[in-house]
């Protein structure tokens, strides 16, 4: 209870790194006094007691903290996705198109994008490690038969100031915010900007009507982070367990897995469960999936979504093997 009450007053204290220093050293006061008395030979209950009473009043300041919508966001996460559907016919608002020459130099571009759900014919896992072989981020890919591919990514909605803190995120430190994007930003920023190792995986065993309806769901999700903004968990409701409860809602029974949380076996896991092309040997699967030298040589190609596919199994376009 100390340790965690430290870690809440480091990330959200108010005012500057003196400020944020100084409210942890007053809390340690009370959280070693209660230490040193439940351990002690003997129990002084008048110091547990007043620690108590101050961890209440901590829980009380923690239940003040809300996420918000009007901060001064980072431009990749400036925008919220709006999408409304009209029969078929689903409309969004901010798809993000930025022109990324390197992480700080870029183009800002925001579109409006209009998609034939009839249409949709695959969706696409892409994992992006960037920080080692255990956690990898999870974006979603979907295909249309005009060659379209709208990639859905739950990212933190980082301030101008902010860089991203895994431990930060345990602690409210972040909003949360489902990006849609073209894939030459969201995946190629990945693979050639910032040179993470991603890998594409198509997803078997979804129907068309499956598929659409996986679609429904994002967008559903979109719309409620907009009308009730949600804090990112680390844990919790991150990239890949927002995606394990989203196609949990279409495909009921997916059993729960330690690789949910480490994020970089989720290509395991969705081999287990049938979910990756059936008849190729995973070792495999990563093999041929893992993009980056077709990306590189893509670049920012106008047919980049398939050129990153050439190879991939399951996916029929010109350079597969049947």
């Amino acid at each position: 209870m100390g340790i965690w009450g430290g870690f809440a007053l480091w990330f959200q204290f108010p005012g500057g790194l003196a400020a944020k220093v100084a409210a942890v050293l007053v809390w340690c006061v009370p959280s070693i006094w209660a230490i040193r008395a439940g351990f002690g030979p003997v129990r002084r209950w008048h110091s547990l007691a007043v620690f108590g009473v101050l961890f209440v009043v901590m829980l009380i300041w923690w239940a003040t903290i809300t996420p918000q919508q009007d901060r001064v966001w980072a431009d990749d996460v400036a925008q919220p996705l709006r999408a409304h559907i009209e029969g078929d016919r689903l409309v969004i608002d901010n798809v993000r198109d930025f022109q990324w020459r390197t992480e700080d130099d870029y183009d800002v571009r925001w579109q409006r994008r209009e998609y034939d759900l009839s249409q949709v014919q695959s969706v696409d896992m892409v994992l992006s490690y960037w920080m080692g072989p255990t956690i990898a981020h999870t974006l979603v890919s979907f295909g249309f038969a005009d060659g379209q591919q709208l990639v859905f990514s739950l990212e933190i909605r980082k301030e101008k100031t902010e860089s991203f803190s895994a431990l930060g995120g345990f602690f409210r430190k972040f909003e949360a915010v489902l990006v849609a994007s073209d894939e030459r930003d969201i995946v190629r920023v990945r693979s050639n900007v910032r040179g993470e190792d991603v890998y594409l995986y198509r997803l078997q065993g979804l129907s068309p009507d499956k598929m659409r309806a996986l679609l429904q769901v994002y967008v559903d999700r979109a719309q409620q982070l907009e009308q009730e903004p949600r804090f990112y968990n680390t844990l919790t409701s991150n990239c890949t367990t927002v995606v394990f409860e989203l196609m949990r809602s279409i495909v009921p029974g997916l059993p729960m897995d330690y690789r949910l949380l480490l994020s970089g076996y989720l290509a395991d896991y969705a081999e287990d469960i049938g979910g990756l092309t059936p008849g190729v040997p995973f070792a495999r699967l990563q093999q041929l999936g893992y993009i980056n030298p077709r990306a590189l040589r893509a670049g920012d190609a106008a047919d980049f979504s398939q050129q990153i596919r050439e190879g991939v199994p399951g996916i029929a376009v010109k350079g597969n093997a049947p």
